[in-house]
């Protein structure tokens, strides 16, 4: 096999034009210096050592810069899978050698559901969460993340989970609040606010397109300093939680020892994490994708997450997905290929190699703000005015799902959205439109009479279904038809099914048993304008087998068949 073949078409882009690399390699290099407390951040959220962060932004960035879809999304530690994996496993001792084996271990499973996703062509999962869903989880997880930090701010030991634990956990806390970590922590994230939300008038002096890369440099600076003060004053000593020496080096790859017992306790969580985790990497990706015009596909996007969390759970790291303040960044220091990513997790790499020992001493705290001041934009209060503005079911959805996942927890709010998107899907099959319709003016063109100045014509009822037919709308299709053909004065009732895709059992039952009672009434049942694939369904079916009227081509030529001189 040749190697062109091996090798995706941006590496051989570059092989080609090296100098067009450059950027690439600058975009790269600035995002690996630029991720880094955010990585830590992330792998502390989900209650792992934050040197994990790390490794999920090294290998697992290379194994989607290879195989994934999009060219720009960046694959790494997110907030809402950092925060559902803590969720996942809040039955453990957090930080414990178990706790880190089993977040492997799930990242691992994410990863294998994943890939499997691919193989059969899954990515069209995603057309069945609704916006109205997706919005309220993503800003749920966003205020559970912020209430998650409340321990690592406070300096007491409280349960996070959902607001209820956390209630219950504080009510029964007798441990007294840390002054030092709170005023720290307080300090930090009134900066971190001030410059990111204040962004034009901190760092206004700035060029334009510099702006938001002065806010991202400031988060370095602030690490950097509270790691040198936290040596210089030996805050640890204090109390102030602070990070160990973290291990140099990568890890080898090796898997995790677990049981079949293990893999069924966490199978749920792991299925919910990974369409979690698709949804929001598919949302980005498909996004950046329209606006770049270029082409997208979803099942690849899932077999190179899949392969990016396998890869994770390899080499010691934990879930990662695409994310949008990753991705974001990428495009604002200049990336446009996934050569800035791989060239991203290298910078990660030496860093981690030459200097991951200056990581030791960054306190906990500064983290939490530097987690804190990242998520607030998650919360989609957009999404839910518009919403409410245009399509109340959708905002329904969004509340029910916002709320039980602050409440109960990631994994009721997520079960509840989907319940709910599933039930408002249903409920708008179930009511089924049915127009009567009249010719306007003396054109081929039916309309609503309800809508439009249309004529109509004796003993001649015209009705437009505007639905598929199938078992959940079946009876409802019948009342209104039996209730709309009950006019004495109607001889001929012509259905016309150019807005019916499909026809299922029910259905065809339903659309029998309201032909047998036409005839009963002396009436006449024709269709017009039945799609192929549809009449293919009922061709030989007793729907027309035993039909008292006809078939026609088009509306127009039912009424002049039909009309009464």
């Amino acid at each position: 096999m040749r190697l062109q073949n091996l090798l995706p078409n941006w590496v051989l882009q570059f092989i080609d034009s090296p100098r067009t690399a450059i950027p690439e390699v600058y975009a790269g290099l600035m995002m690996a210096v630029l991720v880094i407390p955010q990585s830590l951040g992330y792998a502390a959220l989900a209650g792992l050592p934050p040197i994990m962060g790390l490794y999920a932004s090294i290998v697992p960035v290379m194994v989607y810069a290879y195989i994934g879809s999009s060219s720009v999304s960046a694959v790494g530690p997110v907030a809402i899978t950092a925060i559902m994996t803590a969720g996942a496993l809040s039955n453990y001792a957090t930080g414990s050698l178990q706790y880190v084996s089993l977040a492997i271990t799930l990242a691992l499973m994410v990863g294998v559901i994943l890939w499997l996703g691919s193989l059969i062509r899954l990515g069209w999962i995603m057309q069945f969460v609704s916006r109205g869903v997706a919005a309220g989880f993503i800003s749920g997880s966003a205020v559970l993340i912020i209430i998650s930090q409340f321990k690592n701010l406070l300096g007491i030991n409280i349960n996070t989970d959902s607001l209820i634990s956390l209630t219950t956990s504080i009510y029964q806390n007798t441990q007294p609040i840390h002054q030092l970590t709170l005023a720290i922590g307080l300090g930090a994230l009134a900066l971190l606010i001030i410059s990111r939300y204040a962004e034009r008038w901190v760092w206004g002096w700035l060029p334009t397109r510099l702006m938001g890369f002065g806010n991202r440099l400031f988060v370095i600076l602030l690490v950097a300093c509270s790691i040198y003060l936290s040596g210089q004053y030996q805050l640890g000593e204090l109390g102030l939680r602070v990070l160990d020496a973290p291990p140099t080096g990568l890890m080898m790859p090796k898997l995790p020892i677990f049981g079949i017992n293990t893999l069924i306790e966490l199978l749920p969580s792991a299925l919910l994490i990974a369409l979690i985790a698709f949804i929001s990497s598919s949302t980005i990706s498909a996004q950046y994708a329209r606006v770049r015009g270029e082409s997208y596909d979803a099942s690849q996007e899932m077999k190179g997450l899949g392969f990016a969390n396998i890869a994770s759970g390899l080499f010691g790291g934990f879930v990662v997905a695409g994310g949008i303040s990753r991705t974001s960044l990428n495009l604002s220091v200049g990336a446009n290929s996934p050569l800035a990513s791989f060239i991203c997790a290298v910078g990660i790499l030496l860093i981690l190699l030459f200097f991951g020992q200056y990581l030791a001493g960054l306190p906990y705290v500064i983290l939490a703000a530097v987690i804190i001041s990242s998520v607030f934009s998650m919360i989609d209060t957009k999404t839910l005015m518009d919403a409410w503005r245009y399509d109340q079911a959708d905002a329904l959805c969004f509340v029910l799902t916002f709320g039980t996942a602050i409440i109960f927890g990631l994994n009721v709010g997520l079960v509840v959205g989907l319940l709910a998107s599933f039930a408002m899907m249903v409920y708008r099959t179930h009511q089924v439109h049915i127009a009567v319709v009249g010719r306007v003016g003396d054109s081929e063109h039916f309309r609503n009479i309800h809508r439009h100045t249309a004529t109509t014509y004796a003993g001649l009822l015209l009705l437009r279904i505007d639905e598929s037919l199938y078992f959940g709308n079946a009876q409802t299709v019948h009342a209104q038809l039996t209730q709309l053909m009950a006019d004495e004065t109607i001889d001929d009732i012509v259905l016309i099914m150019t807005a019916v895709n499909h026809v299922d059992l029910s259905a065809q039952e339903m659309l029998y048993d309201f032909n047998q009672e036409c005839i009963k009434a002396a009436k006449r049942l024709h269709f017009a304008e039945i799609k192929g694939p549809v009449m293919d369904v009922l061709r030989h079916s007793a729907v027309i087998e035993q039909l008292s009227g006809q078939v026609f081509l088009s509306v127009n030529q039912a009424v002049a068949s039909l009309k009464r001189s």
